[in-house]
């Protein structure tokens, strides 16, 4: 296979986890393994190096969705405070320690995530509830683990987060999902500063996955905003992701 054929292959798998990232989440499974399988970078490397697609796709997508009216950063920013905080301390850890042990009961989590996606379906297509009040003692540790999952491993955040959003925060899954950008490409940012001064990122590979996901992220963010239907959609979405993650963590 020539470096041309690798970096397309990069670049169009990227475009697909932008897509999935945007609606859905676990995206970064497909990139993840394009930089250790095809592009051959070292976990912790690929780790670091992931982040910079990561955070031009959720810059791109949150453009779109504030642009269109489903961002709305003020009402939600008791949300954004704790889980910047956690994936500043995940993102610290990462940097020091393999996330490979965790790796191991990722799949079980997964299983976990499908039932509670799979249970009441409605709950996933309902309009904000701007009368529900979560209260502190609640919604502040678990958005501070949430964060802290995201600075740490990033795989499967998304997936984590439309859960405690819809599921404990009563949000529409599109505003769910616009908010999500929003805070992963947030603390993405600072993220990328820490593995950068540990020279864990390789700045060419990452910004040419970078190319695929922005542009996957930046369509569907036009699609979810501007298709009335797209709640659903990414319902549906977010069912085969963790289907086919489960298939494959268990299966291959």
């Amino acid at each position: 296979m020539t470096e041309l054929q690798t970096y397309a292959i990069a670049i169009i798998g990227a475009l697909i986890a932008g897509g999935i990232n945007t609606l859905a989440g676990n995206g970064s499974a497909i990139t993840l393994t394009i930089l250790t399988e095809v592009l051959g970078l070292p976990p912790n490397v690929a780790n670091g190096t992931n982040r910079i697609g990561i955070f031009t796709q959720c810059a791109a997508t949150s453009w779109v969705f504030h642009k269109n009216g489903r961002l709305n950063i003020a009402r939600h920013k008791k949300y954004i405070i704790p889980i910047f905080i956690g994936a500043v301390a995940g993102g610290l850890l990462a940097i020091n320690v393999s996330n490979e042990q965790f790796r191991a009961v990722f799949k079980f989590m997964m299983l976990f995530m499908l039932v509670a996606v799979l249970v009441r379906p409605k709950r996933w297509l309902r309009e904000t509830d701007l009368e529900f009040r979560p209260k502190w003692y609640i919604y502040i540790p678990l958005l501070f683990a949430l964060g802290f999952y995201g600075g740490f491993i990033q795989m499967g955040m998304g997936v984590f987060f439309l859960i405690i959003m819809v599921l404990g925060m009563r949000m529409n899954i599109i505003e769910s999902n616009a908010l999500k950008g929003f805070v992963i490409g947030l603390y993405t940012l600072l993220v990328i500063g820490l593995f950068h001064y540990q020279g864990l990122i390789d700045w060419k590979l990452g910004f040419i996955m970078a190319v695929g996901q922005t542009i996957g992220g930046f369509l569907t963010a036009r699609f979810a905003t501007k298709y009335k239907g797209a709640d659903k959609v990414a319902y549906y979405v977010l069912i085969i992701v963790l289907i086919a993650a489960i298939a494959k963590l268990f299966l291959f």
